[in-house]
């Protein structure tokens, strides 16, 4: 009976390590599938989905107003005119922070009827000044070609370059721009008469303005 005893003891001895032994293995196993799911969130990118939604915000405005320039809506144009800075007109992609005219945004809703013959800069090439109305620099340096139906529409990319300095990055430092492109026209210019149209917006309160309305094409 002693003997019985003794080894029913001895099993019992033997049986209880085996047990606690498969339970710290199930909590190891626990344990290293948080780890995992801990560190995917760790070398997740805080910053990836929120520049993936200002991207899509700056793409939908940028849309907006296209369409607003199309139709020649100045007073939705006015209303998304930074209310501080107000917008700029450059009509080649080298920005003249000293010649290209700003406009403020009541400036902008008198516009349309607005015939006075500004300076709005030098033309590419001669270097004479580029003396329009609005409406004739409308004409041929804001929506001289269906940019909403652009072959090609860029997101903070450069699409159009030629001769000409690019300097969107250096006078709007913190803006975002769309830019609508179409590479070539004419099959024996060989691309050259490409033309862009830029859209530059800065936020304020949360909200993304338009800053700049940048028009370029192949220069000298």
């Amino acid at each position: 009976m002693i003997f019985v005893l003794f080894v029913l003891g001895l099993a019992a001895c033997n049986a209880e390590p085996g047990n606690n032994g498969e339970k710290v293995n199930q909590q190891n196993g626990t344990t290293g599938a948080n780890s995992s799911t801990v560190g995917n969130v760790l070398n997740t990118d805080p910053d990836e989905g929120s520049r993936a939604n200002t991207e899509s915000i700056i793409r939908g405005r940028a849309a907006e107003i296209l369409a607003f320039i199309k139709a020649k809506d100045m007073e939705s144009l006015a209303q998304a005119v930074h209310p501080d800075k107000g917008v700029r007109f450059s009509p080649y992609g080298y920005v003249n922070k000293e010649k290209d005219l700003v406009f403020t945004a009541d400036k902008v809703r008198q516009l349309p009827s607005d015939n006075t013959v500004y300076v709005w800069g030098s033309y590419d090439g001669s270097g004479e000044p580029i003396r329009l109305s609005f409406a004739d620099y409308y004409n041929k340096f804001v929506y001289d070609k269906d940019f909403l139906n652009a072959k090609e529409v860029g997101y903070n990319q450069v699409l159009g370059k030629g001769n000409s300095l690019i300097n969107i990055a250096d006078v709007y430092p913190e803006a975002k721009f769309v830019e609508y492109h179409f590479p070539g026209f004419d099959p024996q210019y060989n691309g050259m008469d490409w033309v862009s149209l830029r859209l530059a917006f800065e936020q304020k309160s949360s909200k993304w303005y338009l800053v700049g309305v940048i028009h370029d094409q192949w220069t000298i």
